[in-house]
């Protein structure tokens, strides 16, 4: 086991990860300022590429995904690809198209649900917003980001004075008992903002702004140094202003937003960058080492940036052109992903959840996850398989753990309860890709506040890197067609 404090060190670089990153975009953008710090080169999907042997690139589409990928120095058209899968989205809260609402004498901001969240662990936190926002300078148009470090909004719980049920049937209606506050209407008209002027005598919104409350234009103008007639449009989620922290009594949790996924983001982002450094490995592997990270998982994964767009294929297709006519279709059946998505770890206080002998339990590793009915593309043992290659792939994944010296767990979910889903079989299905399923354990799996432990990230880290080093080795000595 690795010692305390590198144990401790890991998980400090990733809350530091985390915190810098509280929307697709921003996990995005902290990719990307890591991969230029470690001498990748950013390629652009609309320029021609060169690529080279030996050499380090990365590519983001609607700047909530992003594709990186080291070239090994043997590397020919046609060879493998060792592929690492994560998702940069999770559950929130997202600011409606048109927002402004105002009833009772306080002003709302409209908002949609995204993904399953625990809707009920929204009430009664310290909220923001964060996202991209589209600025006209001129006559171009950029994205940019936006973050209001400070809370700005609250969905308040109701007394319990006023709804006796609450400990017993709360189950809030999304859509008028979901709406975060940001203010009273006597005070933004004490505050005298400049888009509530009184030249506006109606209310048809006249531009993008005009369909917002003007207080929280006025602070996501303030952030980006421009003018509401300037906003062409934005994507904003809302985010919990607590950051994530270590806590526990012998320090070893992690409480955080976001760890489904952004835990597998930073650690298959740290294992790639790890795996290169070691640049006589890197000129001796005849691979392409690659990390995916989509938008979009948390919703189906259906869109331009999802990983059930043609995104992977394209790109993987690229990387192959050159005078063999068939390397895409020949690299495929060399190629591997791991599919890394957060894993259900046993809950202390809702153990019978758990099958009896698949209870999963934290610093023990990484989790191999198992499911019949498809919704993992890992399911080496059930009477219903679907994948030839399922056995291989679990068998590849051990091999390679060993080689690294991480643990990993089997976790299968009870015949009488539901089981989420990953990009695994989406992309495994698309390419016919051998794909495992895998995740680090954690508790309050889409709470705006989950729960992990100190040693998954360094695990993660080390695993990671040992795929990279090691799978082109480990393939060969497998001999399943």
């Amino acid at each position: 086991m690795a010692s305390k404090e590198l144990i401790q060190t890991a998980a400090k670089e990733f809350v530091a990860f985390v915190n810098k990153a509280p929307s697709p975009y921003h996990v995005v953008q902290e990719c990307r300022s890591r991969l230029l710090a470690a001498g990748f080169q950013e390629l652009k999907e609309r320029d021609h590429w060169e690529i080279q042997p030996a050499n380090k690139y990365f590519v983001t589409r609607n700047q909530s995904s992003i594709v990186a990928f080291a070239v090994g120095g043997k590397y020919q058209p046609g060879n493998g690809f060792s592929m690492v899968g994560a998702h940069t989205d999770s559950p929130c809260l997202k600011v409606k198209p048109s927002s402004k609402k105002c009833k009772t004498g306080y002003q709302s901001v409209g908002i949609e649900c995204y993904g399953g969240g625990i809707w009920h662990t929204w009430f009664d936190r310290d909220l923001t917003v964060a996202g991209r926002v589209l600025v006209k300078d001129g006559d171009k148009v950029s994205h940019r980001l936006v973050h209001i470090e400070k809370p700005i909004l609250r969905v308040p719980n109701i007394a319990i004075h006023l709804f006796r049920k609450h400990n017993e049937s709360f189950g809030p209606n999304k859509e008028t008992e979901m709406v975060p506050i940001l203010a009273t209407c006597v005070q933004e008209e004490i505050e005298k903002l400049p888009q509530q002027n009184e030249e506006k005598k109606d209310d048809k919104a006249t531009c993008q702004a005009d369909k917002h409350q003007p207080a929280l234009i006025n602070l996501i103008c303030d952030q980006l140094n421009t003018k509401p007639d300037q906003i062409m449009d934005f994507e904003l989620c809302l985010a919990d202003t607590q950051p994530a922290t270590i806590g526990g009594a012998f320090d070893e949790f992690i409480f955080s937003p976001r760890l489904d996924n952004q835990v597998n983001c930073f650690c298959s982002l740290q294992g790639l960058i790890e795996s290169c450094k070691d640049t006589d490995g890197l000129k001796n592997d005849t691979n392409i080492r690659m990390i995916l990270l989509f938008d979009n998982e948390e919703v189906g994964s259906a869109s331009a940036q999802g990983a059930g767009s043609s995104l992977t294929e394209w790109i993987m297709r690229r990387i192959c052109a050159g005078s063999n006519p068939v390397a895409f279709e020949e690299a495929v059946s060399k190629s591997y992903l791991v599919s890394a998505d957060q894993a259900h770890a046993v809950h202390p206080n809702y153990a019978d959840k758990h099958e009896d002998n698949h209870k999963v339990s934290l610093h023990l590793g990484p989790v191999l996850k198992f499911n019949s009915n498809q919704r993992y593309a890992t399911t080496a043992v059930n009477s219903n398989q679907r994948y030839a290659t399922t056995a291989v792939t679990a068998t590849i994944l051990r091999m390679i753990a060993a080689k690294a010296n991480v643990p990993l767990q089997d976790v299968v979910v009870r015949n009488d309860s539901a089981c989420g889903s990953t990009i695994g079989p989406i992309l495994s299905a698309k390419l016919g890709l051998r794909t495992v399923d895998i995740g680090s354990p954690q508790l309050s799996m889409h709470s705006i506040r989950e729960m992990c432990c100190t040693t998954g990230i360094n695990q993660l880290n080390v695993l990671f890197k040992g795929f990279f080093d090691h799978f082109p080795a480990v393939d060969a000595s497998v001999c399943v067609d």
